[in-house]
This record gives structure tokens, C-alpha cells and sequence, in this order.
């Protein structure tokens, strides 16, 4: 049996699953917030560390290797984007609370596999994450796509080179 839990949706529900076991279910209209802590630039889903799925009462973390960050995301790109609920922030910045640490462990090896614990134990830390956006992955690729460009882009009515009803005129 694999050790690391998997995430998929079903329906409008998403599941994490050990194997063909159901650890958990949790209703898409029950998630509030995403947050996902990233390495380097957070611009694939290969960066994240790991992510935290908020509902009202709970908090779930997720490793990348389950899946939440991919095939989840991914098969569900409108859901995210009609509901702006993913943010990011760097895992450097964003220790984990020691609700979601898991084991006895004061100084743990890896991430745990898969928590759930209710929110309010893990809530105050969590605030003081320097948490960016919402922003889909979508939203997040573009934006580093109009960072990389040279010039900004152009704005109507807007001085600068990038306007031609500037004339290139400052």
C-alpha cells in the first residue's frame, strides 16, 4: 500500500484516497481557501512544498506528491477561476503550525502525508503567512509572462513607448 495519499475529484467532491481508500471527502463548496507554499518561483507545480485546503471548520495539508497541485487543478481550471480562493506564499516564509507538523517529533523530516485538524488550533499562525493574491495558476503564469516582457504593456490613453497615441512621447 502507498504511504503518500492521492487527491481526485468525484463529482464535486474532492477525495483523498490511500490506495482505494477513502481517507476523505471534502465538498467543493465546502473549500474557502487554497494556500499553496511554494519553492523558488511558484510558477509550476513542481515548485510546491506542500498545500493548505481551509473549509469553516478545518485545515488539510496536502504534500505535491498527492496531486493537488496538478491533475486537481487542472481538471477543475473553471471551478478555480470562478472562485477566487488560491493563494500563494513562499514556504520560506510559512512554517507549518505545529497542529499540521504531525508526529512527536519537535524537528520532523518530512512533511506529513496528510492532516486534517480543526482550523482554529492552527488559525492564528496561518494569519500571519504573507499570503499573495487570489490568483489562479492561470492568472500567475501571465503575470510572469508580463514581467518578463521589456516594455509594459499598453494601456488606452496611457503615455510611453508602448502607446502609439503617444507618439512614443513621455
Amino acid at each position: 500500500m502507498r504511504d503518500t495519499p492521492l487527491t481526485a475529484w468525484q463529482g464535486m467532491d474532492l477525495l483523498i484516497l490511500r490506495g482505494d481508500e477513502e481517507l476523505d471527502r471534502v465538498p467543493a463548496t465546502e473549500i474557502e481557501r487554497v494556500i499553496l507554499a511554494y519553492h523558488r518561483g511558484g510558477e509550476t507545480p513542481g515548485d510546491l512544498a506542500y498545500a493548505v485546503l481551509l473549509t469553516a471548520t478545518d485545515a488539510l495539508l496536502l504534500p505535491p506528491a498527492s496531486g493537488i497541485a496538478g491533475r486537481v487543478h487542472f481538471e477543475r481550471q473553471a471551478f478555480w477561476q470562478d472562485k477566487p480562493c488560491v493563494y500563494w506564499v513562499p514556504a520560506a516564509r510559512a512554517p507549518l503550525p505545529r497542529a499540521l507538523r504531525g508526529g512527536w517529533s519537535l524537528f520532523p523530516r518530512k512533511l506529513p502525508g496528510y492532516l486534517r485538524v480543526p482550523l482554529a488550533q492552527v488559525q492564528a499562525d496561518l494569519a500571519r503567512w504573507p499570503v499573495e493574491g487570489p490568483q489562479s495558476w492561470e492568472q500567475r503564469k501571465w503575470e510572469r509572462i508580463v514581467r518578463s516582457r521589456l516594455l509594459q504593456p499598453w494601456a488606452p490613453g496611457g503615455t510611453g513607448p508602448a502607446n502609439p497615441a503617444s507618439g512614443g512621447k513621455r
